[in-house]
């Protein structure tokens, strides 16, 4: 029987082929911020000198003050991490906008908007997100505040990346590294090479993403950046799972996990346990998958990260689809599928709908399959999933396969197959190739039949 291709997702992102969650921008923006908000006070100090030498009288003080403690206590929120201080970090930014207004201080109007739209990208408002971003920016852009130009550029990439605008993403990504560079910012440039990174793994260019991912673990060691260093190890394994390479990306991931739980960042300490667990899922150790996925999830909800949640969900029912238990399987993919849509995540939508389908397909319902996996390939292409789109793609050639539609089936395996030896998925190449071979056979014997038949 053929082989349909399934996508878990590492929580993610971010897998069928074994697709893990990236560990995006979002933790290394979020921790950017984080320490752009605890420089912060140095700079504040340094302007309100500044106000003291005015003729300004203490009300604007007290005022400069109240901004000043209202971001911090939003930081403090933000840190925890919950859904509802994450809404609880808004509002004090929100309190501190019209008192840094108040005492003509843009570049902590500046610092409030990032953290804002930081907050607003997490919860999966995308738009609402660039809104408060292009603001930051333009405001930093009119300080020549090249260090914090920089950190919004590459959280304006991310957004676009999360949008499925890959290129405009590398744009901004571009951007921001430059800046970085001139400014000799090497915390916010290993940041920025890992988001290039990411853009690289996601549009299949596996190779080249690991040169980026590796200029920024470098960089993220030297710094003793633990938090970012957590995260491109994360990455590295996501790209060797991706390449088939299980083992090695266990070791890579083994190494995130600790830092990820050393410095109490429970988001990614859920996105690196999915992560696990998807490997061991491919390894065929499903029981040891679950154990993973089941720490996974309740840290996710518990800090309200969805998309992660979405990746866990889906990853279970992968699960469950491979032991047989389909409608089981069911429930989890429906839970997961909402919630990515929820947060705009096209990516696992794409692999859920995937994975609907190919519990359709094995259950005979082939019209159904086909309907799914129709919804999955579109999304994948908007966003330039090539893993997903590939494994949908040899997925709707099965269909066809099965249905007797042998030419159709071809038609799909060969435009399955180019994406494959662009990603390096060795497997899926060999068994398109086996797909064709295959179907070749079957005309030659049909057409020697035919032959054989005719009267001369």
């Amino acid at each position: 029987m053929a082989k349909r291709i399934q996508t878990d997702k590492i929580s993610k992102k971010l897998p069928l082929l074994g697709i893990g969650y990236h560990c995006l921008a979002v933790f290394i923006g979020i921790l950017l911020l984080s320490e752009s908000v605890v420089a912060v006070p140095n700079f504040f100090e340094k302007e309100s000198s500044q106000i003291a030498q005015q003729p300004a009288g203490s009300g604007q003080e007290e005022t400069k003050a109240a901004a000043q403690r209202a971001l911090q206590e939003g930081l403090q929120l933000f840190r925890q991490g919950t859904a509802e201080s994450l809404r609880q970090a808004i509002q004090k930014w929100q309190e501190a906008l019209p008192l840094f207004r108040a005492v003509g201080d843009s570049s902590g109007e500046a610092t409030a908007l990032l953290g804002i739209g930081r907050v607003y990208s997490d919860l999966g408002e995308k738009q609402k997100a660039l809104e408060y971003y292009n603001q930051s920016l333009l405001l930093s852009q009119q300080q020549g505040n090249k260090a914090q130009e920089a950190l919004t550029l590459s959280n304006i990439g991310l957004i676009y990346s999360d949008l499925g605008e890959k290129q405009k993403a590398l744009e901004y990504y571009n951007s921001s590294l430059s800046l970085s560079q001139q400014v000799g910012n090497k915390t916010q440039e290993a940041i920025t090479l890992n988001n290039i990174g990411n853009v690289y793994d996601t549009l299949g260019e596996q190779r080249k993403a690991l040169e980026y991912y590796n200029q920024s673990l470098l960089l993220s060691q030297q710094l003793g950046d633990k938090a970012q260093e957590a995260t491109t190890l994360n990455n590295i394994g996501f790209v060797y799972s991706t390449l088939g390479d299980k083992q090695k990306a266990l070791e890579y991931y083994n190494q995130s996990l600790p830092i990820t739980r050393q410095i109490g960042y429970k988001a990614w300490e859920a996105r690196t346990l999915n992560n696990i667990g998807l490997v061991y899922s491919d390894l065929g150790e499903k029981q040891k998958a679950i154990e993973y996925y089941n720490q996974s999830l309740p840290l996710s909800q518990q800090v309200g990260d969805k998309a992660s949640q979405a990746r866990t969900l889906s990853n279970i029912g992968r699960v469950y689809d491979t032991l047989g238990e389909k409608q089981k399987a069911i429930e989890y993919y429906n839970q997961s599928l909402p919630l990515s849509q929820q947060v705009g995540d096209k990516a696992q939508e794409a692999t859920t709908l995937n994975n609907i389908g190919s519990v359709y397909d094995a259950l005979g319902e082939k019209q159904k399959a086909i309907e799914y996996y129709n919804q999955s390939l579109p999304l994948s292409r908007q966003i330039g999933y090539k893993v997903q789109e590939a494994a949908s793609l040899n997925n709707i050639g099965l269909i066809y396969d099965a249905l007797g539609e042998k030419q159709k089936a071809i038609e799909y395996y060969n435009q399955s197959l180019p994406i494959t030896r662009q990603i390096g998925y060795k497997a899926g190449e060999a068994l398109i190739f086996r797909l064709n071979l295959s179907f070749l056979v079957l005309v030659k014997l049909d057409s020697e039949k035919k032959s054989k038949g005719k009267v001369w």
